[in-house]
């Protein structure tokens, strides 16, 4: 029988919706222009108000590739905030245009043992307090132009079962794998939420940066290190980029 391994304890902060939607064209190109004009305009509006609510962040991409159109990137401080952003673009006449291609409910996390390891207290309410600590459980969603999105899971195959290796193994790879990281600091800058019991995958990356190039630059190399090689399963790959709401109806209208 296995030794039970310890859990390492996280920070918690914002909850994280990535909405992912596919446009309806058929549907679409039915409408006047006239009709177009006054949808696009209630959905712009919709969009710049819901990008600065009173708490939390807001960001909306256009995606490419088959998967989605667009996706809308929602932080909220608690889930009802989440749900009433999500409800709330429903009722816009927009949105019955668009069919839903996916989605990933997450909240920002931040494990204890990196926490402390860059010198914040050990006690979490002071942690909580700390810059470092907020920037990662609030974070501002940067004005990059491309952005990329995943889910992943820690393996559990037999032989490889991340959840069995002890705690210290686990911080020296963590530490290891973060150097990458660090080498493309204001490059690329990155989200990570944690979706255990939320989602069906166990976390979710949200990459930011102005060349594309850099995420997949940091992705490959991340794929020879060490907890990537042998512990990490990756989910689809979303890649758009950067909607204001006023660009709305150039998207949808050329």
């Amino acid at each position: 029988m296995l030794p039970m391994a310890v859990s390492p304890g996280t920070l918690d902060g914002w909850f994280v919706l990535h909405d992912l939607r596919r446009i309806n064209w058929p549907a679409w190109k039915q409408l006047s222009a006239a009709e177009q004009a006054a949808i696009l305009d209630e959905a712009a509006g919709f969009l710049a108000q819901a990008a600065a609510p009173a708490a939390g962040r807001s960001a909306y991409y256009s995606m490419l590739g088959h998967r989605s159109d667009l996706m809308l990137l929602h932080l909220r401080p608690t889930l009802d905030e989440l749900n009433a952003a999500e409800r709330a673009f429903a009722r816009t006449r927009f949105a019955d245009f668009t069919e839903r291609s996916g989605s990933y409910v997450s909240v920002t996390e931040l494990s204890l043992y990196e926490a402390t390891a860059r010198g914040g207290e050990a006690d979490e309410a002071k942690l909580m307090e700390t810059p470092f600590v907020q920037s990662r459980l609030m974070p501002k969603i940067p004005e990059m132009r491309y952005v990329c999105f995943y889910p992943m899971n820690k393996s559990r195959t037999p032989g490889a079962n991340w959840y069995t290796l002890d705690l210290e193994e686990r911080r020296r790879m963590m530490r290891a794998h973060g150097s990458i990281g660090h080498k493309y600091h204001n490059i690329v800058v990155q989200m990570i939420t944690g979706s255990m019991g939320l989602d069906d995958w166990e976390w979710g990356v949200t990459l930011w940066s102005d060349d594309a190039v850099q995420i997949k630059k940091l992705v490959y190399e991340m794929r020879f290190d060490e907890v990537s090689a042998i512990y990490a399963e990756f989910g689809e790959f979303q890649v758009g980029c950067r909607l204001l709401p006023a660009e709305l109806p150039m998207l949808l209208n050329g």
